[in-house]
């Protein structure tokens, strides 16, 4: 097992095991995130743990032209039943992310730590948030890191508090990125939300390629 320090450095990915760990330690200052996100890794731990970083063989992707809308979602989308809306209340919806209820699932990974370093990330425009309203409330939404330079999107996490609320968002969201000229869009490892909307499982190589 790799322990971090004060430098920004990582171990070659190909040192991570089965489960995607690479390391542990160091901080979650912005540039040590860029360059994380950068090489195809990403933090991911819970309260009481020391900061844990991952990169996953395979990797679940989603390439916006894959993009599955059912017949079902297209009439929500049409409906206008929700408004989005981008880069509004990035705080609201990470703090939404790390309360909301997941079953099957003991806390949060999304600590105060977390949130504070990708407030942080989100004032440095490198971190995005999409939020989906009914009525003027907030009811659901999704946040993510941006590498512009990689035409690539990092998804880090989702909530909903209506049904169809987070899936209107993030379809929204993939339609918005196409005109950003995103190409990829890392969903980090597998989900069946995620599968149900086109994403898919592609090696750690062929992701890592997406970065270069």
């Amino acid at each position: 097992m790799f322990f971090l320090g004060k430098h920004i450095t990582f171990p070659p990915v190909d040192f991570a095991d089965e489960d995607g760990l690479l390391a542990l330690g160091g901080d979650l200052s912005v540039d040590r995130l860029i360059y994380a996100y950068q090489h195809g890794i990403f933090p991911w731990y819970n309260e009481g743990q020391p900061i844990l970083w991952f990169c996953p063989d395979p990797r679940m992707v989603l390439f916006p032209e894959e993009l599955k809308v059912s017949k079902s979602m297209w009439q929500i989308l049409r409906s206008n039943i929700f408004q989005v809306t981008f880069n509004q209340d990035f705080k609201s919806v990470i703090e939404n992310c790390s309360t909301i209820y997941r079953p099957g699932q003991n806390g949060t990974w999304i600590t105060d730590e977390m949130k504070e370093a990708y407030i942080e990330l989100y004032h440095s425009n490198i971190a995005m948030s999409v939020e989906v309203w009914q009525d003027e409330e907030l009811v659901g939404g999704l946040y993510g890191v941006w590498l512009k330079d990689k035409h690539v999107f990092c998804g880090e996490s989702m909530f909903t508090k209506v049904s169809n609320a987070s899936k209107f968002g993030f379809i929204t969201l993939v339609d918005k990125l196409v005109e950003l000229g995103v190409k990829l869009i890392d969903c980090q490892v597998y989900t069946d939300h995620l599968a149900s909307l086109g994403a898919r499982e592609i090696s750690r190589d062929k992701f890592l390629n997406y970065l270069k």
